[in-house]
């Protein structure tokens, strides 16, 4: 009567035994479904990045109106035919806002040249160039172009996260998040807008120019709130198109 002998590997040999070979091949399969199964749950996990972009492919845009540093620079365009009036937040290229351009000009009528930033309703310029990009429109007719009063919609509590405002239009792919921390405390410290998307909107819009409780700019202390699923107190007022959000940080609470 024959021993029977357990299936035994060696090295030199051309193949595997037919006992450890059924093993091994089940091995890899079972780790291949594995990485698969939790890179499938892993992205499932992931925020939706959104839609928003740099509208490289529309070129360049003009746009002609007041400049208001209300908090951040803000150009106010006048309606033009079927166009509403609008306001537009904007910015500078990479991660530099235009604030000390943006205080030169305060108050008057300036000509903006770039690139839209867009994400369903939320739209930012990012500016061209250093001074060609920005200036002036002496020119514009009629100069004497004043826009209408902001309408105060009262003190609201919203929910949501301080995102910056570039980034988040669709400058970065995800623009909010844990991942985007690090990037959106170096585009605020620079001037970018900051915006906060909020879960629940208000007339209609969900994203919100934020500014101080003075309606000033934010300070560093903001940046401890990035990437936080918060909720805050604040009024809320609205220029032409544009909410902004006069957030009184004191009241921020970690959901």
């Amino acid at each position: 009567m024959t021993e029977k002998t357990e299936p035994f590997f060696v090295g030199y040999m051309s193949c595997l035994p037919k006992g450890l070979g059924w093993f091994v091949s089940l091995a890899m399969f079972g780790f291949v479904a594995g990485m698969i199964a939790t890179s499938i749950f892993a992205s499932a996990k992931i925020p939706d990045a959104g839609d928003g972009e740099i509208l490289w492919s529309q070129g360049r845009q003009e746009f002609i109106g007041r400049l208001e540093y209300a908090p951040y620079p803000v150009l106010r365009v006048p309606a033009e035919g079927d166009q509403p009036a609008r306001s537009i937040m904007l910015t500078g290229v990479s991660k530099v806002g235009v604030i000390e351009r943006g205080q030169q000009l305060d108050g008057t009528m300036v000509r903006a040249e770039g690139f839209m930033v867009q994400r369903g309703d939320l739209s930012m310029l990012q500016v061209v160039g250093s001074q060609r990009g920005l200036g002036d429109a002496e020119d514009y007719s009629p100069p004497d172009y004043h826009p209408e009063a902001v309408t105060k919609h009262g003190r609201w509590k919203l929910t949501g996260e301080i995102c910056d405002g570039k980034c988040y239009a669709g400058a970065m792919r995800p623009g909010r998040g844990l991942a985007h921390k690090a990037c959106a405390a170096l585009c605020l410290t620079d001037g970018v807008p900051p915006v906060f998307v909020s879960e629940g909107p208000i007339k209609g819009r969900s994203f919100f120019l934020m500014a101080d409780k003075n309606g000033k700019l934010l300070g560093p202390e903001i940046t401890q709130l990035l990437s936080l699923y918060i909720s805050i107190e604040g009024e809320v007022l609205q220029m032409d198109d544009l909410m902004i959000f006069k957030a009184d940080l004191d009241t921020a609470v970690v959901r």
